[in-house]
């Protein structure tokens, strides 16, 4: 059978308990049609890109799931006429990922570089960067054209208009 993994959105005001309880009926209708469900995490309230439906955030449950295409369209159908889910995404996956997925994992446990596949800066440093030195408050440079190096205005030719 493939293999799925199914992301449900449900609303801001319902308890831990509740969207728990959503995994739970939602695995079973996976498992009356033929299917099996491998893993189910709750990701817990967090805050949305955008509003969905007047809400700002919503409880993520992420499923794994071995079923036939006929029990996860079931799935899907009951999910999107269940009021408590606002968001239903599911996606066909060549294989299952041991262990936790990426959102459960702490930040610290992630395998991460210095730049990741960026590879290092071209100067190597940011200091003398693209912007060049910094400088302090009032500070001019040789030559700067808003003033010479005491910070007195450059000399102007007269205006033709101002005779």
């Amino acid at each position: 059978m493939p293999l799925y993994e199914h992301v449900l959105i449900a609303r801001q005001d319902l308890s831990n308990t509740q969207a728990e309880g959503l995994i739970e009926h939602f695995s079973t209708v996976l498992a009356d049609n033929g299917g099996t469900v491998k893993d189910s995490e709750y990701w817990g309230v967090r805050t949305l890109a955008y509003k969905i439906n007047k809400n700002r955030k919503g409880h993520y449950a992420f499923l794994r799931s071995d079923a036939p295409s006929a029990a996860v369209q079931e799935m899907e159908r009951l999910a999107r006429l269940h009021d408590d889910v606002m968001r239903v995404l599911t996606v066909r996956v060549d294989e299952h990922a041991e262990g936790p997925s990426i959102q459960m994992q702490r930040r610290d446990d992630r395998e991460r570089g210095d730049r990741g596949d960026r590879g290092e800066r071209r100067d190597g440093d940011r200091r003398d960067g693209d912007r060049g030195e910094r400088r302090s408050f009032g500070e001019r440079r040789e030559g700067d054209a808003r003033g010479d190096e005491r910070g007195e205005r450059a000399e102007r030719a007269p205006r033709a208009d101002r005779f």
